[in-house]
């Protein structure tokens, strides 16, 4: 993405179920905690899995109590992760709200705010009618992106991508098309997800979830675990940035997606799409595989898609495969869903400036192919220069991003 139009990242936040802000996520991350424990916000006695990586909530304390109780669990992930992204880059005022009162934004989510009309079906069945309209007018995942304009203090144009587990990834491609194409100059875009019982269940029931650990790349892997999370970063063009004296983060320099329309929930068994659409993003990028110091991994820790990515990196990677380091972050905070690809791009990018990588935790016995790869315990790279970010959702949606020194 090189030319007249570009793209520097000037901002980053998120809330996950490491920690309330950024800077806390990455160092539990790196440092190998783990997330996982009991569900508690809803019964799951008749799941097979019982746990979950959960978030706490951050306060909103300078917001009116009666505001925020109407806010979704989603827009109480959304809100303080775009404002700290907001504050990163330089562009809250005093009063915690946008100095620019024009900006576009791109999101990502699954549920958007799903619980609202699961307590609007539970009413329903329970023939109380108090606080329909609340519950049902408020679920819809337009009803988030209102309440991050509303409470932060802009308007502009919104997209919202539901592209299931590579949302996150393509919300970013579609904020970096519109400043590429001279669209915008600057957009906020990342994804959020809220924990939901028919999408917890709904995983359950295909026998995807794991009733132990999340163990992505083992040979002995077991299933995913659902978790929740908000990250969001602030997209600029060089000259904008420059114009108003804010100091880039990074370039979002490579970025490729493609569908393989194989099969409903599985990816195609040869790995090729992705291995196309890695290297589109690396050819966008200008580099080649073995420039890259790291690549943080879709790994659901699924029989399935841990195989044919693993099979997807030893072809793309080539001779590159163990220089180039490579993890799952989804053992620490979970599969995050509509929010994975934006929370998986800032681990990728807080890689890029710090040189720390995040360990591949709860690895027993790694695939073969990919173990010489897999990232250890408190290790780190020399001076980075280039970084991937790869997620792949149901339907066959495969994406990746390369973030780039901002040199």
């Amino acid at each position: 993405m090189s030319g007249p139009h570009d793209i520097v990242v000037t901002g980053i936040g998120a809330v996950t179920p490491l920690g309330e802000n950024f800077p806390d996520s990455w160092e539990a991350l790196v440092a190998g905690r783990d997330a996982q424990a009991p569900l508690e916000r809803f019964d799951t006695s008749g799941c097979r899995c019982h746990t979950a990586a959960s978030c706490r909530l951050p306060a909103l304390d300078d917001l009116p109590a009666k505001v925020v109780r109407r806010f979704s669990r989603a827009s109480r992930l959304a809100i303080p992760a775009a404002r700290e992204a907001l504050a990163h880059a330089g562009l809250l005022d005093a009063a915690r709200r946008s100095t620019l009162r024009e900006l576009p934004v791109s999101v990502s989510t699954t549920a958007g705010g799903m619980s609202f009309g699961e307590d609007f079906a539970r009413l329903v069945f329970a023939e109380k009618h108090a606080h329909l309209f609340d519950q049902v007018s408020r679920y819809l995942p337009q009803q988030q992106v209102l309440d991050l304009q509303q409470t932060l203090g802009f308007r502009g144009h919104s997209f919202i991508v539901a592209n299931a587990c590579a949302s996150g990834a393509n919300a970013i491609g579609h904020a970096a098309g519109l400043i590429a194409t001279g669209a915008a100059e600057c957009v906020l875009t990342g994804g959020f997800e809220a924990i939901a019982e028919l999408v917890f269940v709904g995983f359950d029931c295909l026998q995807a979830s794991t009733t132990g650990k999340c163990r992505p790349f083992d040979v002995n892997r077991s299933g995913l675990m659902i978790g929740e999370a908000a990250a969001f970063l602030v997209l600029e063009s060089a000259a904008h940035a420059a114009r108003r004296g804010a100091v880039p983060l990074c370039r979002l320099s490579g970025y490729g997606h493609s569908t393989d329309v194989f099969h409903l929930t599985q990816p195609k068994p040869d790995g090729s799409v992705l291995v196309e659409v890695m290297r589109t993003a690396a050819r966008q990028a200008g580099i080649t595989p073995r420039d890259l110091a790291y690549i943080n991994a879709h790994g659901t820790a699924t029989q399935v898609n841990d195989g044919v990515e693993a099979g997807a990196y030893t072809t793309f990677l080539g001779p590159a495969l163990g220089p180039t380091r490579i993890s799952s972050t989804k053992a620490a905070i979970g599969h995050t869903l509509g929010a994975a690809g934006s929370i998986e791009a800032l681990f990728a990018l807080a890689a890029l400036r710090s040189g720390k990588l995040p360990p591949q935790i709860n690895l027993q016995t790694p695939i073969p192919e990919i173990a010489p790869a897999l990232v250890g315990a408190q290790e780190s790279v020399e001076n980075p220069r280039h970084v991937m970010s790869v997620n792949l959702g149901f339907g066959g949606s495969n994406a990746a991003l390369v973030f780039s020194h901002a040199a």
